[in-house]
């Protein structure tokens, strides 16, 4: 089945966190399809390799049945194993041209950034789209300073790349997060906290929704 193409997915990019959803990662996974998810970031520091491996099978495929947009955290090597179509890495893992010489084009290759050099050495280097952030202050992980919306503006003003902003991000903050030059949101503990996880996808995706319509 021929890979879809990330940039047509704009708006809301869910990550996992079981500790969160208080559901195992396959059933987050399936909430969150359930839900009109459409970008989905497996990660889990946790588990042990076959587990993860066997868990990122079946989200691939519940995915795939979603027609949605499968991604591995770090695991070029689990990605590749059970059929996802992107691998996310960050700045302490695989280069992205050791990375890219493993994988093709058969995966689309994301790089977490943290200032608008590390996102111009990304795209430079080959990313096909970079994370930035914290954005603003989260509890999700202990991800350093807030880098706030001016620096996601200078990185959208020096990258051509998508770019996936996240780290704190809420239904309310959204639409400013995406004007700054955004093209999706990542979140986790905004979808998943509180065990109502299609209630707040839905409200992610109006207010994403009304933006789109303003544009």
């Amino acid at each position: 089945m021929e890979k879809p193409d990330f940039l047509n997915f704009k708006g809301l990019y869910a990550l996992t966190d079981h500790r969160l959803s208080g559901l195992s990662d396959v059933e987050t996974v399936r909430n969150l399809l359930e839900a009109g998810v459409r970008v989905i970031q497996f990660r889990n520091k946790e588990s042990d390799p076959r587990t993860y491996y066997e868990a990122a099978r079946t989200m691939a495929e519940l995915c795939r049945f979603h027609e949605a947009f499968f991604i591995v955290n770090d695991r070029v090597d689990v990605a590749l194993a059970a059929g996802a179509q992107g691998v996310h890495l960050g700045q302490d893992d695989l280069e992205i041209s050791l990375a890219r010489s493993i994988v093709g084009d058969s995966l689309t290759i994301g790089i977490s950034t943290h200032s608008p050099e590390e996102a111009e050495r990304a795209e430079q280097e080959g990313a096909d789209y970079i994370g930035f952030g914290p954005l603003f202050t989260t509890r999700t992980k202990n991800a350093g300073t807030a880098r706030g919306l001016s620096m996601l503006a200078e990185v959208r003003r020096r990258v051509m790349i998508p770019v996936v902003a996240i780290g704190g991000i809420t239904p309310e903050n959204a639409p400013t997060v995406m004007e700054s030059g955004a093209d999706m949101v990542a979140v986790a503990s905004g979808v998943l906290a509180g065990g109502r996880i299609q209630e707040r996808v839905r409200l992610f995706e109006q207010v994403l929704e009304e933006f789109r319509r303003r544009r």
